[in-house]
């Protein structure tokens, strides 16, 4: 990428002056600034050694790219903090672009956590499951996976030839007979003694084995214990071994192309092309590629390759333990800054390399070539999503094209475990850090009233926005909203937006069709007649796109409250009720509502259940000594 060096835009901007009055009140010792507008926002975070030669580099009115010319331009004041070393500096930095997601900086916007292997060691029989989050210090993990499906993948392996538990604890201890998972062969069956604790301690360390990469050691002990137990006629036990290793065999084949000498590391290319740019991740562990993953970082309007890359590291390994190396497709001038910072945080020596021959740069190779691909397509796909925005514009005649698109829509069982959601939509596709979802809990609604919960959810909505202005419930006012449903929802929603007064906000309704079916959608407007889209219009299967994926995220926090609704037992709530009594007391009356309405007598004849448990069960439900 080649600066900009257009010297007239800074000298004659005040910006230059405003930072140039800093200068000379500033030290020499490292520390963190911040620039910011008239609204006081805040434009760019920066770290410095120096910051007084750091600050007055910008107050220079030439030598300046086309982004830092526009940053300078912009600034109306300044903030400071000064800190003890530059590695302090930098830690602090990336703590307040995650915080404030200021706009001149690269900003890593997909940062949810990736899957692991946990091997619980804190059970007699460990359990084998996939984790994300915090690593505890009394466990063995394996990862980061990119996807839950490698995960499952990797889990799915390990179940049929180690045989190893996946069940909580909880079941596991109140088993009597050996579950389904122990028919088909999933599970060797310690939860009713089917395997001694050394066998299954042995799993366990093969497992373990299988996860380092060491299938091959694997083998050949599985291949001495099948021939041992062939020669003592212990044939069952010589099949069961032989199918393991069959079954590490076809694992073996199916893995694909491993690194030889890439053991323990995270391989980081990255494309651009123009303002947008895509980073390639690749995690390789114990010499086998356990999957990749594509981010789309902000770039802040144009940055360099070496600053997207260190910006992609300190934020992507805040809050994840970086691998022993990290390998990186491009130059980065802080190289050993970066590496020092991760050093510093989680304790243990980071490489930062970018190889130049060998197995290695093969591998990135491989890398850049996905990244560069995988921008083609965003791009592509960023190309049509414009066209379409622009079409969707003249269609409706709206007064611009909608920069934020907010889609709501309502999710009920005949009125019970009713939730509102909103989902976003802006000029690059779904901002999915911004959707919301609403408990509708107002007693005042009718069970199956869409139109009053159309109206609940959209004075939540606004009424937190117009008062609150709460950063991190969008700060930002739609352009077009889109309500799942007809006439009824349309003036629900205008009825609100005419009480707080919020004018400029275009409205669609989107209802099925008499016949209910897909593609025959009718579209209801506040002042105009409704309008049916051909079947093949582009219009029509965006605006389906955008309805399906608020009926997705609707429908799934309704299941999820709905689950957490039927997982919830009223016996829960009684002390002295274990899952032993619990399960007496739900046989012997057949549900938690039973026992809510047992006699105290009736109570008293469960097995398990003393006249003193009865006495405060029946109690508990009779608002007794409570």
């Amino acid at each position: 990428m080649t600066p900009n060096f257009n010297n007239s835009l800074v000298s004659e901007s005040p910006g230059r002056e405003i930072i140039k009055s800093y200068v000379s009140d500033l030290t020499s010792s490292p520390g963190v600034y911040r620039m910011l507008d008239s609204d006081g926002q805040v434009l760019y975070v920066g770290k410095a050694k120096n910051l007084k030669n750091r600050v007055s580099n910008y107050s220079r009115p030439s030598g300046h790219s086309a982004r830092i010319i526009r940053m300078i331009n912009s600034t109306r004041s300044m903030m400071f903090l000064t800190t003890d070393t530059e590695i302090e500096a930098l830690l602090l930095e990336q703590n307040l672009i995650k915080q404030l997601k200021p706009k001149f900086n690269v900003l890593l916007r997909d940062d949810k956590s990736f899957p692991d292997i946990l091997i619980s060691k804190s059970h007699r029989f460990p359990q084998v499951v996939k984790s994300r989050g915090r690593r505890l210090p009394d466990n063995t993990y394996f990862g980061p996976f990119a996807s839950a499906r490698a995960v499952n993948q990797t889990l799915n392996y390990l179940q049929k030839v180690f045989q190893l538990r996946n069940c909580s604890d909880s079941i596991f201890d109140s088993r009597t007979r050996p579950c389904l998972q122990y028919q088909i062969k999933r599970c060797s069956g310690p939860c009713v003694g089917k395997i001694s604790d050394e066998d299954y301690e042995k799993s366990i360390a093969d497992a373990e084995k299988f996860l380092a990469g060491k299938t091959s050691q694997i083998k050949k002990g599985l291949a001495i214990e099948m021939m041992q137990a062939s020669s003592d006629l212990n044939f069952e036990k010589a099949a069961t071994l032989r199918d393991r290793i069959q079954s590490l065999t076809h694992i073996q084949g199916a893995q694909g192309i491993n690194p030889k000498i890439v053991t323990d590391a995270d391989l980081v290319a990255l494309a651009v092309e123009g303002n947008q740019a895509c980073i390639q991740i690749f995690f390789f562990r114990s010499n086998q590629n356990w999957g990749n993953k594509a981010f789309f970082p902000q770039t802040g309007a144009g940055a360099e390759v070496g600053e997207i890359l260190q910006a992609f590291i300190m934020q992507f390994y805040r809050n994840r333990l970086p691998p022993s190396t990290i390998l990186v497709s491009h130059q980065m001038e802080n190289c050993s800054l970066v590496s020092a910072a991760l050093e510093e945080k989680y304790g243990k020596l980071v490489k930062i390399e970018t190889p130049s021959k060998g197995e290695k740069i093969k591998l990135l190779y491989s890398a850049m070539r996905n990244a560069s691909e995988e921008l083609a397509r965003k791009i592509s796909s960023f190309e049509n999503h414009s066209k379409l925005l622009t079409s969707l514009t003249e269609k409706f005649k709206l007064s611009k094209i909608p920069e934020r698109i907010e889609v709501y829509d309502n999710s009920h069982l005949q009125g019970s475990h009713a939730v509102g959601a909103m989902i976003v939509a802006g000029s690059e596709g779904f901002i999915r850090s911004q959707y919301r979802k609403f408990n509708i809990k107002d007693p005042n609604i009718s069970p199956g009233d869409d139109g009053h919960m159309m109206h609940h959810v959209l004075t939540r909505r606004f009424a937190r926005l117009t008062k609150n202005n709460d950063i991190n419930f969008s700060s930002n006012y739609p352009d077009l909203i889109l309500v799942d449903g007809g006439s009824t929802q349309v003036k629900s929603a205008a009825n609100v937006l005419s009480t707080m007064n919020i004018k400029n906000v275009f409205i669609i309704g989107v209802a099925k069709g008499v016949d209910r079916n897909a593609g025959k959608e009718e579209l209801y407007f506040i002042d105009q007649p409704s309008m049916v889209l051909k079947h093949n219009d582009p219009i029509l299967f965006f605006i389906q796109r955008l309805r399906d994926e608020a009926h997705r995220y609707v429908i799934g926090a309704h299941r999820k409250k709905r689950t957490a609704a039927i997982q919830t037992n009223k016996l829960d709530d009684i002390q002295g009720i274990g899952s032993k009594r619990k399960r007496s007391l739900l046989a012997h009356f057949g549900s938690a509502k039973g026992v809510s309405s047992a006699a105290l007598e009736d109570l008293k004849k469960v097995e398990g259940v003393s006249n003193a448990i009865a006495e405060v069960i029946y109690n508990h439900f009779n608002d007794f000594d409570r």
